[in-house]
């Protein structure tokens, strides 16, 4: 068995009114967690007490690996969405920054249907 991509974990953005984050959480066994909030900083400290999601709530000790934002609310559940979809290469390149990769991989899916 393969074990999964441990990446680092990165600081908190501090929440900006009327804009939302769209955020990966790595857990202790290498999942990952996919979620968008307005109040980032909150979001997290309940993800961590166990009360953020059933996932978090599974998996030990889920750690912020990457986010983007600020964006609109709207924007960042559409972004949510669309990330939830990914292949697990797909997400972990986007987490790596490795745009050629992430090019590589979209067309070895072809075009999204929407």
């Amino acid at each position: 068995m393969i074990m999964p991509a441990i990446f680092p974990t990165i600081p908190c953005p501090e929440s900006i009114s009327g804009h939302a984050w769209v955020y990966i959480l790595q857990s202790a066994d290498g999942s990952l967690y996919i979620g968008q909030t307005v109040n980032l900083p909150e979001r997290l400290r309940k993800h961590r007490l166990g009360l953020g999601s059933k996932h978090t709530r599974d998996h030990e000790a889920p750690r912020l690996i990457y986010c983007e934002g600020p964006i609109a609310p709207n924007e960042a559940v559409a972004r949510e969405s669309q990330l939830k979809r990914w292949s697990r290469a797909k997400k972990e390149a986007l987490i790596r920054g490795d745009t050629t990769a992430l090019r590589q991989l979209s067309q070895s899916c072809g075009p999204d249907p929407r």
